[in-house]
């Protein structure tokens, strides 16, 4: 007869079989450790003092902050989408600034002056140029210059030809237009501008320059070389004397520079040679129109001297245009 023996279970096998995940089994949480292992008693760690309360204007200033760094970081962000190359772009799109103008060189003797003056525009050098212009601008404001010369020392026609060549050049047209006020000024120097041209040089300039200051002292060397009786003779017969007078009577924002240029309009019209070269009508509209308007007490003078001009040779008839 058979004895039966009961069957030994074997021993559980271990949850992890491999060598890495033996110590799992081992560890609190496994099935197979019925004695959790002692752990080495330590503090515990404080935790971290709360953060500070932060006040509603603290926050607001953060979020602000925030928000203009956010915009400031956009705004200076190129758009490489749009302009691949903004640097270059921006390169290209700034004009170089004016170069200064020279350190101001002040000679009272007006005979050195127009010898050092004629020596540099002689050159043909445009940084010559310059230097001869300032330097003729900072020497005939000076009272000694005026005081040691006056008019006896007349100015050379080389030095009279390179001021008029300026004139219609925009970086020295305005220490140009003082140069030759200055100038005009002395009566022997109208006669030299006048051969050199000087009338129709300043007329096609004025077409150019807008209603300010040099536009006023081109003017006013304009009323001055029409004392010269050869200068008022090439003014008429000037073809764009006309409309152009009568459009820097419209743009002119200075009182002076409006009596300027009715002194001239009364030059023009004064003569009878060449009154079909303007408007007569257009010009007695404008002429009174800067009479009502700001002028001053000489200019009104002027403007009244040539509405009678006008009204006596039977050109215009003032009443109509009154009414």
């Amino acid at each position: 007869m058979k004895t039966h023996h009961p069957k030994l279970k074997p021993p559980p096998r271990p949850l992890f079989s491999c060598g890495f995940f033996r110590y799992c089994t081992q560890s609190v949480i496994s099935p197979t450790n019925p004695s959790p292992p002692v752990l080495p008693h330590s503090e515990p760690t404080p935790p971290p003092p709360p953060p500070p309360p932060q006040t509603h204007s603290e926050s607001s200033s953060s979020s602000n902050t925030s928000q203009s760094f956010t915009q400031w970081r956009f705004s200076h962000t190129p758009n490489s989408l749009t302009d691949p190359y903004p640097e270059t772009t921006k390169m290209h799109h700034q004009s170089p600034p004016p170069p200064p103008p020279p350190p101001p060189v002040v000679i009272s003797d007006l005979q050195e002056l127009f010898h050092v003056a004629e020596l540099q525009l002689s050159t043909g050098l445009d940084s010559d140029r310059v230097k001869a212009i300032y330097m003729l601008q900072h020497s005939l404001v000076n009272p000694r210059a005026t005081a040691e010369g006056g008019d006896l020392v007349s100015c050379p026609p080389a030095v009279m030809r390179g001021v008029l060549g300026c004139l219609r050049d925009k970086e020295v047209a305005k220490p140009a237009t003082r140069v030759l006020l200055a100038l005009c000024l002395g009566e022997c120097n109208r006669h030299v501008a006048v051969e050199e041209g000087a009338v129709g040089k300043v007329v096609e300039a004025l077409v150019d320059l807008d209603g300010g200051a040099v536009a006023e002292r081109a003017l006013a060397a304009l009323e001055l070389l029409c004392t010269v009786a050869e200068g008022a003779a090439e003014l008429r017969s000037h073809a764009l004397v006309g409309p152009m007078m009568v459009e820097v009577m419209r743009r002119m924002e200075t009182t002076r520079g409006r009596e300027n240029a009715i002194g001239i309009l009364a030059v023009i019209f004064g003569g009878g040679d060449a009154m079909g070269f303007a408007p007569q009508e257009e010009v007695a509209r404008v002429v009174m129109l800067a009479m009502q308007g700001a002028c001053s007490a000489r200019g009104r003078r002027k403007g009244a001297q040539l509405l009678k001009i006008l009204q006596e040779n039977e050109r215009l008839d003032l009443t109509q245009e009154v009414g």
